[in-house]
């Protein structure tokens, strides 16, 4: 699976890379790739190029503040999750997204 993902918190600092750190970890574990942008207090970092966008079965945001230029996503699968969420159970949050679109055919 092609994974797409953007981290934010609050405050744009440690969580966002927390989150990030845990969500490429249980995607690779899982033998998946993921790409991974932050939006954090000093901006947008590690970009999602439209290309990995357009491979990207599932676009994850792990955010609890808006995410910025959301309409890049437009007809792709969204799972929206709290950075806590992705910190706490990036392993569950990775099966239950396999889980989901495997039933819906879309992987």
């Amino acid at each position: 699976m092609n994974i797409a993902a953007v981290t934010a918190c609050t405050i744009g600092v440690a969580h966002t890379y927390i989150a990030k750190e845990k969500l490429i970890e249980a995607a690779q574990d899982r033998g998946h790739h993921i790409c991974v942008e932050t939006q954090g207090n000093i901006g947008i970092e590690d970009e999602l190029s439209s290309e990995v966008i357009r491979e990207a079965d599932v676009i994850i945001l792990a955010a609890d503040i808006s995410v910025a230029h959301q309409e890049r996503f437009a007809g792709k699968p969204i799972v929206r999750v709290s950075s806590a969420v992705a910190i706490k159970q990036p392993k569950k949050l990775i099966t239950t997204i396999e889980h989901k679109l495997s039933q819906e055919n879309l992987l």
